[in-house]
């Protein structure tokens, strides 16, 4: 039986904004549902955190999409389906932002053998021409998620997935979310997650 933490780290990181959700629209918002299929709604609004998921078709030329197999239907909805990208060394989505207010990059990634061949990749994701982190699913078999907070120099940005070895990179969904410039002040460079709390009532969670 798959652990528990499989369920955990796809419903956590979706609670943790519920709230705000609720409490303001989600203009600015860019959630994408990455290989959502071309028969399914477009966009749609994910039942349990309200927030409103798009096709990632228009943001990338690339890749091909497909649907996990291992534990189908344990997934919220955007991390039920990814795209994955055979062919190129550089596969890069591009999205339009407000240049210079700070962004939340949030980015989901499940393998559960979608290809049936039983071969979890390692990459790496770059922001533009710069490093941001490495892609280990033979480490993180259960899946992983990586977040960013960034503030772009002009109105695109590009978030990219780079092929390092013989294995295929992928991507289940991507979110970006606008900040106001007054959190998380840093003197220069992005600042990426270390570990997240989270308090609800007597119960306390530490991602």
């Amino acid at each position: 039986m798959e652990s528990p933490h499989l369920v955990l780290m796809a419903v956590l990181g979706t609670l943790a904004i519920i709230h705000l959700v609720q409490a303001q629209d989600q203009q600015g918002f860019i959630s994408l549902d990455c290989g959502l299929p071309s028969s399914e709604p477009s966009p749609y609004d994910e039942a349990m955190t309200g927030i409103r998921f798009s096709s990632d078709k228009e943001f990338i030329l690339s890749g091909k999409t497909g649907r996990v197999r291992a534990n189908a239907g344990v997934y919220l909805k955007p991390y039920e389906t990814l795209r994955y990208f055979p062919d190129g060394f550089r596969n890069c989505y591009n999205l339009n932002v407000e240049m210079g207010r700070k962004q939340l990059i949030r980015a989901y990634f499940f393998y559960q053998n979608y290809d049936g061949l039983d071969i979890k990749p390692k990459f790496d994701l770059y922001i533009g021409p710069n490093p941001w982190t490495t892609i280990d699913l033979q480490k993180d078999e259960n899946g992983t998620r990586r977040e960013l907070l960034h503030i772009p120099k002009s109105n695109s940005l590009k978030i990219c997935l780079v092929k390092t070895g013989e294995t295929t990179p992928l991507i289940s969904s991507l979110e970006i979310r606008p900040m106001g410039n007054g959190t998380y002040i840093t003197n220069s460079g992005s600042l990426t997650l270390f570990s997240r709390i989270y308090l609800k009532d007597s119960l306390t969670h530490i991602k």
